[in-house]
């Protein structure tokens, strides 16, 4: 009976404690961007709890609607230009923005169909996303119609291995990417529902 109700409240509370700890990880990364001079403590004279968010909130708003207009994109492009003539960071900077502008924006190709794959060896079968097609060089030492995934890790989504590898040994499957996470973030436990069939 004890064990019983133990488990029962550890399964209320492990999901809420992650969590809130997730969101105050990334409240307090996104704090510390803030400059000293536009924290509360400076302004007001006092702690204010998520002050600093709201300001981060707000400059990237701005930023945003700044960027939409005609002056606003030629800012950008001379602000790029100048990170592009310094050798290191024009590196760093090109490949985030890459990567940021093909997952975050809404026209974007990644991370938008969950497939099935064999990892790490034949028979043995993982999630994995389907992330585009590889291109450049690389496509011309590949076989032709392969395709780029990446296979996160679990239970942590975020790291992974990216592989290249042909169409027909991909299986695309019909669920969604968020239920593909949950699946592997629960190690397996949370098991998605079969997608509805057409007639």
């Amino acid at each position: 009976m004890f064990k019983r109700y133990f488990v029962t409240g550890l399964l209320i509370w492990v999901p809420l404690v992650i969590t809130l700890w997730v969101l105050g990880l990334v409240v307090s990364t996104l704090e510390a961007v803030v400059p000293s001079v536009l924290t509360s403590e400076s302004l007001f004279g006092t702690h204010i709890p998520g002050f600093g968010l709201a300001v981060v909130i707000l400059v990237v708003l701005l930023t945003g609607m700044g960027a939409a207009n005609l002056l606003g994109r030629k800012l950008l492009e001379v602000w790029e230009g100048l990170l592009g003539r310094i050798p290191l960071v024009r590196s760093i900077y090109n490949s985030v923005k890459q990567v940021s502008d093909t997952v975050l924006a809404p026209n974007g190709q990644a991370f938008r169909k969950a497939v099935l794959v064999q990892y790490p060896r034949e028979g043995s079968w993982t999630l994995a996303f389907l992330t585009g097609t590889p291109g450049g060089e690389v496509a011309e030492h590949l076989p032709a119609d392969c395709v780029s995934v990446y296979v996160p890790t679990t239970p942590n989504p975020t790291s992974g291995f990216f592989l290249m590898v042909p169409r027909a040994d991909i299986v695309e499957l019909g669920m969604s990417v968020d239920a593909a996470l949950k699946y592997i973030v629960s190690m397996g436990v949370v098991a998605p529902g079969s997608p509805a069939r057409g007639n």
